[in-house]
């Protein structure tokens, strides 16, 4: 069973177009997180985004960068979701300043990656084949 390549087409110009003119948030391939109201899109998902800010999330606390007009890419594009301006966050999450977010988030990479080769270390001496290509998470 195949799938019809304009079917497919018609289904994402029809989701992507009821949410023209929204606020919605952007997951990318390389884990950054984009909000921001949608002013265009094309067939390969590509992304106009008005008024973005980039959120980044560490533990219990947030930072955003101000992006203004952003251009994405639709190979870049993991998920796309509205965000209900009616509904009140009930995440317990401060708000930071975006340079004491990056810095926990710089932190916490390095903590991870750390990790990450202490374990493939292990599993090297075990006889297993690792590899880990983080810039493309997706």
């Amino acid at each position: 069973m195949s799938i019809d390549p304009n079917s497919q087409l018609f289904i994402t110009y029809t989701l992507l177009h009821s949410c023209l003119d929204k606020k919605l948030m952007v997951i990318l391939r390389d884990g950054r997180k984009l909000i921001g109201i949608l002013r265009s899109f094309d067939q390969y998902a590509n992304l106009v985004l008005q008024e973005t800010i980039e959120r980044i999330y560490v533990d219990q606390v947030y930072g955003d960068i101000p992006r203004g007009v952003f251009i994405v890419r639709g190979e870049n594009v993991v998920l796309v979701g509205e965000i209900d301006q009616n509904k009140k966050s009930d995440l317990n999450l401060k708000e930071v300043s975006a340079v004491e977010a990056f810095n926990r988030q710089k932190i916490q990479n390095e903590l991870r990656k750390a990790k990450e080769k202490v374990q493939c270390k292990v599993l090297y001496q075990l006889g297993f084949s690792v590899d880990h290509y983080h810039d493309d998470m997706f």
